[in-house]
């Protein structure tokens, strides 16, 4: 690594823990919104079963989003904003 490329990443550890410690905020920030499982699923017209299986989790896991016990987070809670906003998208998946 040239010392170039190795200063700014150097640069960027130093800012990422400054921001980590609260003393400089981030350049930018991202939200996604936390879906509700048993709407989207609603709208889907699936069963809890049919649903786990089009996304690839298990049942038990998608029985906590419902119930309140969990919550989807990282990948999870983009796939399910996506299945709610893009239900075509999934359905494509499921034939």
């Amino acid at each position: 690594m040239d010392d170039i490329l190795f200063n700014e990443l150097l640069a960027s550890t130093k800012e990422a823990k400054e921001i980590l410690a609260k003393k400089k905020a981030p350049s930018r920030t991202f939200y996604i919104e936390q879906p509700n499982a048993k709407e989207i699923r609603s709208k889907f017209e699936l069963t809890q079963i049919e649903f786990a299986k089009l996304l690839n989790i298990s049942v038990a896991t998608l029985q906590n989003w419902e119930q309140g016990r969990r919550e989807p987070e990282g990948p999870a809670k983009v796939l399910l904003n996506i299945a709610n906003l893009y239900p075509e998208v999934l359905m494509k998946l499921r034939a």
